[in-house]
């Protein structure tokens, strides 16, 4: 379990009432009412470290997983930050000063070379897949997997019994789904699933 400064964290009140507002604008994009808790911060980042290379976040909000990724070891200027939404994706230019930070649809990301050709180490989504098209989430996914090497870890959480991505888009794209681990100490609890490459 990592610690963060209470000089480092973010103010509470104000993630909160930011995180409620899109929520109410767009409960679908959003999902959920209030940010993700330390917990499954730490268990989604849980296996990522300095060594795992460049890191592509989708759907960071205010930034809770981005910050366990930096306690991980991971560099800032070796993140982007994938954000739909414009009132989060200014929040995080100004606290992630030294990430790429791109106001997107996640489904275009195939269209994207964020480190000259060098591939990502690993995709972390906080994304409400579940509330997504079929379609959607193969656009994003494949364009994930593209922009990794062959090694390449695509971590996903979810708020249902099961892995949120369907097996025929597992099987299409010559994926496998394993879950990693369960928190009861997030509101709802969660788990998280790493998907890879079939070898």
């Amino acid at each position: 379990m990592t610690c963060r400064a209470a000089s480092d964290a973010p103010s509470t009140k104000s993630d909160l009432f930011t995180f409620f507002r899109a929520w109410t604008a767009n409960p679908l994009q959003v999902a959920s009412i209030i940010p993700s808790s330390d917990a499954l911060s730490d268990l989604i980042t849980s296996e990522i470290s300095s060594t795992t290379g460049p890191v592509i976040e989708l759907g960071p909000g205010t930034g809770v997983f981005t910050r366990a990724l930096l306690d991980r070891g991971v560099k800032e200027r070796d993140l982007t930050l994938i954000e739909y939404g414009s009132e989060f994706a200014a929040m995080l230019k100004t606290r992630f000063p030294e990430a790429r930070v791109l106001w997107m649809d996640a489904q275009r990301l195939g269209q994207l070379r964020p480190y000259e050709g060098r591939p990502a180490g690993t995709v972390v989504s906080g994304l409400p897949l579940l509330s997504m098209s079929p379609r959607k989430v193969f656009a994003i996914l494949m364009g994930s997997f593209r922009l990794m090497g062959e090694d390449g870890k695509f971590y996903q959480f979810t708020y249902g019994p099961r892995c949120p991505i369907p097996r025929r888009i597992l099987d299409r794209l010559g994926l496998k789904a394993v879950r990693i681990g369960w928190t009861s100490r997030n509101i709802p609890p969660a788990s998280v699933y790493r998907i890879s490459m079939k070898h």
